[in-house]
């Protein structure tokens, strides 16, 4: 009965940010059951070597191409090469993202248009692109990759917040609008996980202090998200839609 839940086998995952880290990982994942794979970020060199290490020994097409999802017309663009390439696009996983940590009283226009088109509005516009054959075959899975920050804050996270929590509502009614069409749309929110973005922005005290705040005491390593982006990816999510799944070591729950 339940032999084929987490089989992807003939189904196509387009995972943005897909050439390190977390988006990595769930793009193997995915491959691992069976899945196509279209990975994009703005690294070719990256998305390369990363491309040949998800498909190693596997019996699945694993394609990239360079994308700037801040960028208006790249999400239909990557939508429509996605589709003309593999044929269709069953899971999409929306992990591109992007932080300018800056205080309340400092935020600048710029930075602020820079993170809300790259984790907000490039999401909205990649997501409503490959909407229609999704609709059209009444199976999908939507999955935006949020944040412990946009369920709770921390100083200088203003923009990143900000964005990570809008990824939360909009999934929310986007679940209500696409649930009649057989599609689901969930978020996953991490906490510390062990990827160039945190860690390249961190100074060690703070790094030690997000270790602090973990029940576990340690930072995450980027392949324990794939079994969550498999079960949400998966028809062993199935009844899953609508939510916002926390994986974060337990940081939330350390709340005095």
């Amino acid at each position: 009965m339940y032999e084929k839940i987490f089989d992807l086998t003939g189904r196509v995952a387009l995972v943005t940010g897909g050439s390190r880290g977390l988006g990595k990982s769930m793009a193997r994942i995915y491959a691992e059951h069976g899945a196509n794979i279209m990975i994009c970020s703005r690294n070719a060199a990256e998305l390369e070597a990363a491309a040949k290490e998800i498909g190693e020994g596997l019996a699945v097409r694993v394609e990239w191409m360079t994308a700037d999802l801040s960028k208006g017309a790249e999400a239909q663009r990557l939508a429509d090469e996605t589709i003309a390439r593999l044929g269709r696009v069953d899971v999409l996983v929306n992990n591109a993202g992007g932080n300018v940590p800056q205080r309340a009283d400092q935020i600048t226009d710029e930075a602020w248009d820079q993170i809300i088109e790259l984790n907000l509005s490039g999401i909205m516009r990649l997501t409503r692109a490959v909407l229609p054959q999704m609709m059209e075959r009444k199976w999908g899975r939507v999955i935006h990759i949020s944040s412990v920050l946009g369920l709770g804050g921390k100083l200088g996270r203003n923009v990143y917040s900000a964005t990570k929590a809008a990824l939360i509502g909009m999934a929310r009614s986007s679940a209500l609008d696409l649930g009649p069409y057989g599609i689901t749309v969930n978020c996953i929110s991490p906490g510390p996980f062990l990827t160039e973005l945190p860690l390249g922005l961190l100074n060690d005290e703070q790094k030690q202090e997000f270790t602090n705040r973990t029940a576990l005491k340690r930072w995450g390593k980027p392949e324990e998200i794939a079994g969550l982006a498999l079960l949400l990816g998966t028809d062993a999510g199935s009844y899953i839609t609508g939510a916002t799944m926390l994986i974060d070591g337990g940081v939330l729950a350390n709340t005095l």
